[in-house]
């Protein structure tokens, strides 16, 4: 099958977005699919062997280095050069808007990927295009021939938007990256002074619509030290307001792993992820969650057995739930063995394979009798 992959976000970005995408297209020619990546920014052309189209882009306000894609003419031209079987087009925005305009008129089906809330994106940053926004993401998703979401609340939400013919595809994880034998002994006695401290971290951007402002509350708890990991415009307020957290930056591979399997707690404080993959990547770290009881986190975390889910209007709540485990060892080793456990199933093989044969293959057969 030739599959041809738009997204809004690409390598050498690392966000959500990016990482899906990277790991379904090397998912899909490890099983022999010939793959093409059109993508805005600059960056590689190529891919472990997957040519990469780059179109046109601006620096996001405030955000430079997120670079946002405009229309441009190359997305079709690439599209009607390359022949896909299928155009999977990964949270499409403006390039995904330009990747389903080319399909339609290539006679080509798509399937959309739902990834970003947009709209609540724009909310929380008070820019008033949010119901514009919406709207628009809407009116794609309407036109793609199959819609795939995170989680029910993504689901529920474009069902709102009156989107049809919507199916729940999670997200995979890096099993063989992600796992509790990555825990360094020697890097937690340095970072817990001796081991008189629990380390509780949050990994992430370090961005408004994160919430990761929140994370100020656990600096008043006795006998927790917090590890940041992860960059972005909060940084600097964060460095104010967290006396005595660790602050790693922006980490990748294995040093990303370790540093999930060296945290005795992971928290996440945000409302606004439609899935939120790093609760899954502590999970599969034998780590124990503590996330915000919203969005993509209530599929992921069952409250009391794979993890905490707290109250994301209280501001109260996350500091009661992570003293709670911090006091607990055995509720810790209860949580994070359980959530182990959930996650052996979610490999980034089996979600591509079932994107592939339940998703890609119901709309080329769905296509076909239209097209003849």
């Amino acid at each position: 099958m030739r599959i041809a992959i738009v997204t809004e976000s690409f390598l050498p970005q690392v966000n959500g977005v990016a990482n899906s995408v990277r790991h379904v297209a090397e998912q899909l020619s490890r099983l022999g699919h010939q793959t093409l990546v059109v993508a805005p920014g600059p960056g590689p052309t190529h891919h472990l062997g997957t040519p990469v189209t780059r179109v046109r882009s601006v620096g996001l306000p405030g955000y430079r280095s997120f670079p946002v894609g405009l229309p441009d003419a190359a997305v079709e031209r690439s599209l009607a050069e390359f022949a896909p079987d299928v155009v999977h087009l990964a949270s499409p925005l403006v390039v995904g808007a330009a990747g389903l305009r080319a399909a339609r008129r290539l006679g080509v089906p798509s399937v959309a990927v739902y990834q970003t809330d947009v709209g609540g994106f724009a909310r929380y940053y008070g820019v008033r295009a949010d119901l514009l926004l919406d709207r628009w993401i809407g009116h794609l998703h309407r036109r793609a021939d199959r819609t795939l979401v995170p989680s029910r609340a993504s689901h529920d939400q474009l069902e709102r938007l009156g989107v049809r013919d919507l199916h729940v595809w999670r997200r995979g994880v890096s099993l063989d990256l992600f796992e509790p034998d990555r825990r360094d002994p020697a890097r937690h006695a340095v970072l817990s002074r001796g081991g008189r401290d629990l380390l509780v971290g949050y990994v992430g951007r370090l961005a408004p619509e994160k919430e990761v402002r929140r994370l100020a509350v656990l600096s008043e708890l006795p006998g927790i030290r917090l590890v940041v990991v992860g960059d972005g415009p909060e940084r600097e307020w964060l460095g104010r307001h967290l006396p005595g957290a660790h602050f790693t930056g922006r980490l990748g591979g294995s040093h990303l792993a370790t540093a999930f399997a060296t945290l005795d707690v992971f928290v996440h404080p945000g409302r606004h992820e439609t899935f939120c993959q790093t609760v899954q990547e502590a999970q599969a770290s034998g780590v124990p969650v503590v996330a915000a009881a919203a969005g993509g986190p209530l599929d992921l975390v069952e409250h009391g057995r794979t993890g905490l889910l707290v109250d994301p209007d209280d501001p109260l709540s996350l500091w009661r739930a992570v003293a709670a485990v911090a006091r607990d060892a055995p509720l810790r080793a209860r949580l994070a063995a359980a959530a182990h456990e959930q996650v052996q199933d979610r490999s980034w093989p089996r979600l591509v394979h079932d994107l592939v044969e339940q998703h890609y293959r119901a709309v080329l057969v769905r296509h076909r009798p239209a097209a003849a």
